[in-house]
């Protein structure tokens, strides 16, 4: 074939919604596809897309041009690992079919993000756009809103942050404690925000999906980071709880907000440390059992602790030259175990610097040049 026509589904609603398995290759799966989607749900564009591609691959093959037809499908959790999913089915596929060029077929920009991957494999010629026409009385504003709750992406964003705040109001209440409800959805909502704002949706999602990788697969991450999990878990309430003991005893104006952030830090640093460090021999332990292990996997272990020893230095020292100083070691003695931890970091990270470089592409050159020079 010389055009490819390429339809993109990247929240995988064929999958989801049709039990229907990508690539689609031709014509006739295609349609079948497509009949299946929209017998679903009607409202889906994805099936529109699909039958836009079906018209071009006709327009084109009635002018006797060598075309194809094939839809790609993504995940459910739109981003990276919908979009390693996408382009390892177009690596597959180009490895066995022959195309020059492509004709790139949407719904609209979410799935045009897709553009610079497809383009990386294959000369994009044009790109179509299906639009689906509506009807006046289905562009009401009722509709509109209630199509848009009920989109999941968008009842997400919407519902969870005043989930949340009902929630926290009403723990609160059969507490006795009304005024700490303030406290508690301002965090939870703030929390919530920075969780959006940092865009860490995405690196959860690849947590979540290595983690049923390796519950099917067997390996030792998937136990290695549960017990990460727990510990910080438990990290974070032991913190909570010490934090709170001090606010409600002197409260922020008596202590100062950073005292009390680095009581959190001083009580909880280590307990974080530990759970990384879970997770990490997890990974050694699989690339041992998978004959993949290199010394180099050592080194961010190292530097994990490393970066442990000088945050509990530095608080422990801050803690003693503050109000809770009567309750800490002394200023002398805190301040020789910040100098203690910022040099017992410095040996670990060279240590860990050391390991990382050891099998380097430039190290094995050097070490070739030397054999050679003494031949």
């Amino acid at each position: 074939m010389q055009t490819l026509i390429i339809c993109i589904d990247r929240d995988n609603d064929l999958g989801e919604k049709a039990n229907v398995t990508t690539p689609l290759i031709g014509r006739e799966d295609n349609i079948n596809a497509a009949v299946k989607l929209a017998t679903a749900d009607p409202e889906d564009s994805d099936s529109n897309t699909i039958f836009g591609g079906i018209n071009v691959l006709d327009e084109l093959l009635a002018k006797g041009m060598d075309a194809e037809i094939i839809t790609f499908a993504g995940d459910k959790n739109v981003g990276i690992i919908s979009d390693q999913k996408i382009s390892a089915q177009l690596d597959a596929f180009m490895s066995e079919h022959e195309a020059t060029n492509a004709i790139f077929i949407s719904d609209g920009a979410e799935d045009e993000t897709l553009l610079p991957i497809v383009q990386s494999r294959i000369k994009i010629d044009s790109v179509k756009r299906i639009v689906v026409k509506q009807s006046a009385n289905l562009e009401s504003t009722y509709y509109i809103l209630k199509h848009a709750l009920n989109d999941p992406k968008i009842s997400q964003t919407f519902f969870v942050p005043l989930g949340l705040a009902a929630m926290i109001y009403a723990i609160f209440l059969l507490a006795r404690y009304p005024e700490g409800a303030i406290i508690g959805i301002s965090a939870a909502i703030g929390l919530y925000m920075l969780y959006r704002g940092f865009n860490l949706d995405q690196p959860f999602a690849l947590l979540r999906e290595r983690m049923k990788n390796s519950y099917y697969e067997g390996q030792m991450t998937f136990i290695t980071y549960t017990i990460a999990a727990i510990l910080g878990v438990i990290a974070t309430m032991v913190g909570a709880v010490t934090l709170w003991q001090y606010y409600i005893t002197g409260g922020s104006w008596y202590y100062g907000m950073v005292t009390l952030i680095t009581v959190f830090i001083n009580v909880t640093i280590w307990w974080y440390v530990v759970a990384i460090l879970f997770a990490d021999l997890g990974k050694m332990v699989d690339s041992k059992l998978s004959n993949t292990f290199t010394i180099k996997e050592v080194s961010p272990a190292l530097f994990i602790i490393a970066i442990g020893l000088l945050f509990w230095g530095a608080s422990t020292y801050i803690l003693s030259v503050s109000a809770l100083a009567d309750e800490a070691s002394s200023a002398e003695l805190s301040l020789q175990y910040f100098v203690y931890s910022v040099v017992g970091a410095i040996l670990i990270a060279l240590l860990g610097i050391k390991i990382s470089m050891t099998g380097t592409p430039s190290t094995e050159l050097a070490k070739k040049g030397k054999d050679k020079a003494k031949k």
